[in-house]
C-alpha cells in the first residue's frame, strides 16, 4: 500500500513538472500537447488542432471573459479575494500615505520617485496644463448643454492634430515609440492638460469664462481652481476637499485590462498617435457599463427617492425589471476594495459641505442588499461606483461631470499601459477573429428583381411599435 501511494505521488510530481494539458480530438481520436504558462495555454497551441474546414481550432469567448492578450506589470487584482495592488503596492496603503501625481509616477515609470524625481515630474505636468488658444477657442463653441464627456473626448481627439510628430503615419522616416524623450513630453502635456479640458468642458457648461491654471497651486488645487474660481483673487479650495478628490483619483487611476484600458491597447496597437489612443480610451469610459456607472448610481438612488421604497426597488431588481447599479463588479467577487475606502472618504465631505441627503438610501440599500440571499449568492457587493457619485454630488460636482471626474485618474493608467504596449517586443496589431455564420457564395441580384428584406420590414416594424409606445 505505502508503495502505491509513493508511486503515485512520484506520477503527480511528475505531470506537474510537464505544466501541460493532453487534449483529445474525439471527431478523430488525435492527441495534443498543450503546455500551461503562468496558469494559462497559447493560443497557437490550441491551434494544433483543427475545425471541420482543416483550419485551426479557436477559441470562441465572447468579451474576452477567459482571454489573456498581454503581460503587464501595473496592476494586479484578486477578484476572489478583493484585492487590488499597483505595481505591487496595496490601493489601501497608497490612498492612506500617497498623492495621486506620485501615484501616476508609479504607474507610468513603474517605481516611486525619489523626492528630486517626483518635484521635476510635478514641476514638468504643472507647466504643460496651458492649451493652445485655437483648442481653447473649439472648446468655447460647442452647444451649452454638451456633455462635458463628450467634449473631453472631442478635445482629446482634436489635440492630436497640434502634435503632428506623435503620428509616425504624418512624418515617415520618424518612429515617435523608440524615442523616449519624444514619448515622456507626450505624457507631460496629457497629464497637465486633461485638467484644464475637464475643467473648461465644466465652464463652458454653466457658461462662465475659463479660468487659466495657476502654477503656484498643486495638480489638484489647480484643476478645483479652473473649475470653481469666480472673481476671487486668492482662491484656494478647502483642505479636506482636496484631500478627498486626491484620494479618489488615486482609487481610480487603474484597474487591468477593463474595457476602456483595452481600447487604449487596442488603438495603441495600430500605432496612431497618443492622443487619439486617449479619445478612443475615453470613449469606452463613456458608457454607461464603465465610467458611466457612477452617474447611474446617482440617478437610482434619486428614482429610489427615500428610505422606505428601498425594500420595494429591490423586489423589482428580483423580478428583473429594476437594475442595481453600483453593485457587482466583472473581476471582484468579493467586497471592492476601493469601496471601502470611498466610504470612509464620505464623512469627511460631509464635514465641510454637508451630508448628503441621498447618502441615507445608500447605506441603507447597501445594508440590506449585503443580508439579502439573493444578492449573496450572486455574489453583489458594493463597488467603486457606489459611493463616488454620492460624494461628488455633496462636493457640488453636477451629475454630468462624473465620467470626466473618473477620466481624469485613469489618463495615468492609460498612458502606463501606452508606453508598456510600445515597449513589449511580443504586441502585434490586434485582430481578434470572428463566428461567421452568414450566407455564402450568392448571385448578384439586379436591382428590379430584388425582393423586400424581411430585416428591413422587422425594424421598421419594430421602431413604428416603439413610436406608438412613447406617444
Amino acid at each position: 500500500m505505502d508503495n502505491s501511494v509513493h508511486r503515485l505521488k512520484i506520477i503527480q510530481s511528475h505531470l506537474l513538472a510537464r505544466s501541460s494539458l493532453t487534449i483529445t480530438d474525439n471527431r478523430n481520436g488525435k492527441t495534443v500537447e498543450v503546455s500551461i504558462k503562468n496558469g494559462f495555454v497559447l493560443g497557437k497551441d490550441i491551434g494544433k488542432l483543427k475545425n471541420q474546414e482543416g483550419e485551426n481550432l479557436m477559441v470562441y469567448d465572447p468579451g474576452y471573459m477567459q482571454t489573456v492578450c498581454c503581460t503587464s506589470r501595473i496592476s494586479y487584482i484578486d477578484g476572489d479575494k478583493g484585492i487590488l495592488e499597483y505595481r505591487g503596492y496595496p490601493i489601501e496603503e497608497l490612498a492612506e500615505k500617497s498623492s495621486f501625481l506620485e501615484v501616476a509616477f508609479l504607474l507610468i515609470n513603474g517605481e516611486l520617485p525619489t523626492k528630486m524625481q517626483f518635484e521635476k515630474w510635478e514641476h514638468k505636468i504643472l507647466h504643460h496644463t496651458y492649451l493652445h488658444t485655437d483648442i481653447s477657442r473649439m472648446m468655447k463653441n460647442f452647444h451649452y448643454d454638451a456633455h462635458p464627456m463628450g467634449v473631453l473626448v472631442s478635445t482629446m481627439s482634436a489635440m492630436s492634430t497640434f502634435q503632428p510628430e506623435q503620428n509616425p503615419a504624418l512624418l515617415p522616416g520618424m518612429d515617435p515609440y523608440k524615442d523616449t524623450l519624444l514619448m515622456n513630453k507626450q505624457i507631460y502635456r496629457i497629464m497637465g492638460r486633461i485638467i484644464t479640458v475637464a475643467a473648461y468642458a465644466y465652464r463652458n457648461r454653466i457658461g462662465r469664462p475659463f479660468n487659466e491654471p495657476a502654477q503656484e497651486l498643486n495638480y489638484i488645487e489647480n484643476f478645483l481652481y479652473m473649475m470653481d474660481r469666480l472673481n476671487e483673487g486668492n482662491y484656494k479650495s478647502h483642505p479636506k476637499l482636496v484631500k478627498a478628490l486626491d484620494v479618489l483619483f488615486i482609487l481610480h487611476a487603474e484597474h487591468e485590462l477593463n474595457c476602456s484600458t483595452a481600447a487604449m491597447r487596442h488603438l495603441a496597437s495600430s500605432e496612431v498617435d497618443v492622443y487619439t489612443c486617449i479619445a478612443g480610451a475615453a470613449a469606452a469610459l463613456y458608457g454607461r457599463k464603465h465610467g458611466g456607472a457612477n452617474e447611474a448610481v446617482l440617478r437610482m438612488l434619486e428614482e429610489i427617492g427615500s428610505v422606505s421604497n428601498i425594500p420595494s426597488f429591490l423586489e423589482k431588481v428580483k423580478a428583473g425589471k429594476g437594475r442595481l447599479m453600483g453593485f457587482g463588479h466583472r473581476v471582484y467577487k468579493n467586497y471592492d476594495p476601493r469601496a471601502i475606502i470611498v466610504r470612509k472618504i464620505a464623512d469627511d465631505v460631509f464635514s465641510v459641505c454637508g451630508k448628503e441627503p441621498l447618502i441615507d438610501i445608500a447605506m441603507e440599500l447597501e445594508k440590506i442588499a449585503l443580508t439579502d440571499k439573493y444578492f449573496i449568492d450572486r455574489k453583489l457587493y458594493p463597488n467603486v461606483d457606489f459611493y463616488t457619485g454620492v460624494i461628488y454630488k455633496s462636493m457640488g460636482f453636477p451629475t454630468d461631470m462624473f465620467p470626466v471626474l473618473f477620466t481624469i485618474p485613469r489618463v495615468a493608467g492609460w498612458l502606463a499601459h501606452w508606453k508598456e504596449f510600445h515597449a513589449d517586443p511580443e504586441n502585434k496589431i490586434v485582430r481578434p477573429r470572428q463566428n461567421y455564420i452568414g450566407k455564402r457564395t450568392r448571385d448578384y441580384i439586379p436591382t428590379d428583381k430584388r425582393q423586400k428584406s424581411d430585416y428591413f420590414l422587422s425594424s421598421v416594424t419594430s421602431t413604428r411599435a416603439k413610436r406608438r409606445e412613447v406617444s
